[in-house]
């Protein structure tokens, strides 16, 4: 937040918003043709390589008299202004007469002048400065102010009427906006812009600069030889200038007046200068709108996508939200442009969604480290694919949360194992139980059984948790009956040692409350309640009558899936009615 609300001060933010703003600026400009009565006088190639033109004027630079004949044919068209876009810097040594030329016509016609800050050399003090450069001393002025200058001293200073002509860059080097008046130490220069609107009578904005806003389409252009070849001939005719502002310029690449800007990187100086002339008299300079707009749109939403994690939504969901929100912003500045407002609200953008990336990045990790330790416990409890299923699809939240629901319970426990015990080594022993285990586990896991824990050589699983399952009592027993199947197996194995070797198993469904349980240091995936308890009793029942015994409960929920044999009933600690137990069998 601290780096956007100073996003100012960092050229990321201010090169994105100026970058992406010149795009949208370029797709406006299409639809915005340049006004008819700004004409521009262009010195081309096509001019500089014209062969009357070589023989009257002879190779660039022309002699000044040319200039001077050029200003006093167009000004036969009535032009509200002429202005030139070319500074006389020097005077010419060899054909004074020459200057003299142009000197008469732009005194006679009242034609403004360019005038340049040098970046360095001799500084010429502003208080001392002819009144045609327009030099204005402010309340604060300071009297020693001083500024290199490149006047138009090949024409007498009792002609300059000049302006300022400085390409204004901003820190990428691209050309948005264009001089009004250019202060310096209390004082101001005015631009060429700002003396052509006081001499046509515009209302100039009190401000150092304006944006520009572009034309999509080139200004109204003539060649210079086409006007200066029309003046040469007895029945030559300007075109129809009639109250038009007139600008002279080079267009050529050759004379290097070429400047990038949010139009492209060679935009001719002088298209420049009638883009800032056109939006002075339209008044459709552009407005910018970025502060404190920005840093408010930013911040909030940056909060508000930091608000929106918390609640732990699909960070999908917030990313379809926030491109909605970025299209509709984009939209919206786009539809500002066309009531001269400018916004570029790009670092606020990129801000909210460098916000959300850092932020899904950390829910992610976090769902990541949730999601491990959840794998992590429940792969004690639940089969490996079962696992892998709940991650896949997003399920293990659904798990985690405690609940009371109906389970199937299972309670295994082995007989006769003392005999095995008393003639192997401990090692064996532990060999032969691990054994055993895998065998047992492996057929809970086959139905779909959550292993609750290993109580000695007792073993308790339950069913329809940590997902519900409807067929959980019929699973319960089908895995009951696998154990017992594994069991001769394993009996098999241990050959004579094995034939005394049994378990019990005693199944009852009824309601539970299931959940982790246990210190912070150690949890366990359980189910408590008095269907835990009953179970454990069936499963006391089992000896001497039947390896696997379940409750009228479990009998009822799988309905005629297996055969069941009635084995009355009894009595179990804990309970004063009476419990009727039966023995499953697969169909015959």
């Amino acid at each position: 937040m601290l780096v956007f609300a100073l996003g100012d001060h960092f050229a990321l933010f201010a090169d994105l918003d100026a970058r992406l703003g010149d795009v949208l600026l370029r797709q406006h400009a299409r639809q915005r043709p340049p006004p008819p009565d700004i004409v521009l006088i262009d010195i081309d190639q096509a001019s500089l390589d014209d062969p009357e033109m070589l023989e009257l004027a002879g190779n660039w630079p022309w002699p000044r008299a040319t200039h001077g004949e050029l200003v006093d044919f167009i000004a036969g068209g009535k032009p509200a202004v002429i202005a030139f876009d070319l500074i006389f810097s020097e005077p010419d040594l060899f054909r004074p007469g020459s200057d003299a030329v142009l000197a008469q016509a732009i005194a006679k016609h009242r034609v403004l002048l360019p005038l340049v800050v040098a970046a360095d050399g001799l500084a010429t003090p502003l208080a001392n400065l002819p009144p045609g450069l327009g030099a204005r001393p402010g309340n604060h002025a300071e009297p020693d102010a001083a500024l290199p200058l490149i006047a138009p001293k090949a024409i007498d200073p009792a002609a300059w009427n000049t302006g300022l002509i400085n390409f204004l860059a901003d820190d990428d080097q691209i050309g948005r906006r264009y001089w009004i008046d250019y202060p310096h130490r209390g004082w101001t220069l005015p631009s060429l812009p700002r003396r052509i609107g006081e001499q046509a009578g515009w209302a100039i904005p009190t401000r150092d600069a304006i944006t520009l806003n572009w034309y999509g389409r080139p200004f109204t252009h003539y060649s210079y030889r086409e006007i200066f070849l029309a003046a040469q001939r007895s029945d030559g005719k300007p075109p129809d200038l009639t109250d038009k502002i007139i600008i002279i310029g080079a267009a050529a690449p050759g004379l290097h007046d070429l400047r990038p800007t949010p139009l492209g990187a060679t935009t001719p100086g002088p298209e420049i200068l009638a883009t800032a002339v056109a939006n002075l008299r339209n008044d459709d300079w552009l407005r910018p709108a970025n502060h404190p707009w920005n840093l408010i749109f930013g911040l909030a939403g940056m909060i508000g996508v930091g608000l929106a994690f918390t609640r732990r939504p699909n960070p999908l969901a917030i990313a379809g939200t926030l491109t909605l929100t970025t299209a509709i912003i984009v939209t919206t500045a786009w539809l500002l442009l066309p009531l001269n407002i400018q916004w570029t609200p790009f670092s606020a953008l990129l801000a909210i969604w460098l916000t959300f990336a850092l932020a899904a990045t950390a829910s992610y990790l976090r769902e990541r480290r949730q999601r491990d330790l959840a794998v992590q416990m429940f792969s004690r409890f639940l089969d490996p694919n079962i696992v892998r299923s709940l991650t896949d699809e997003g399920r293990l939240a659904e798990a985690e949360a405690s609940t009371s629901r109906e389970i199937s319970v299972l309670f295994s426990d082995i007989r006769g194992f003392t005999t095995i015990s008393e003639n192997r080594p401990p090692e064996e022993i532990v060999r032969l139980l691990n054994q055993y285990f895998d065998l047992q586990v492996a057929a809970i896991f086959e139905h779909d059984g959550t292993l609750d824990k290993f109580i000695g050589d007792a073993i308790m699983a339950f069913w329809n948790a940590p997902l519900e399952d409807p067929e959980h009592a019929v699973k319960a027993v089908r895995a009951a009956l696998a154990m017992a199947r594994g069991l001769e197996r394993f009996r098999q194995e241990l050959g004579d040692a094995g034939k005394d070797f049994d378990i019990g198993i005693g199944v009852h469904t009824g309601p539970a409350v299931v959940g982790f349980l246990g210190a912070r240091q150690r949890l366990d995936y359980t189910a408590i309640g008095d269907t835990v308890n009953l179970a454990s009793r069936i499963e006391g029942q089992t000896k001497g009558v039947a390896r696997i015994l379940v409750s009228q409960a479990t009998r009822d929920a799988c309905d005629n899936v297996f055969a069941f044999v009635d084995h009355g009933e009894y009595i179990v600690k804990g309970r004063h009615q009476p419990v009727r137990l039966f023995e499953p069998r697969e169909h015959p």
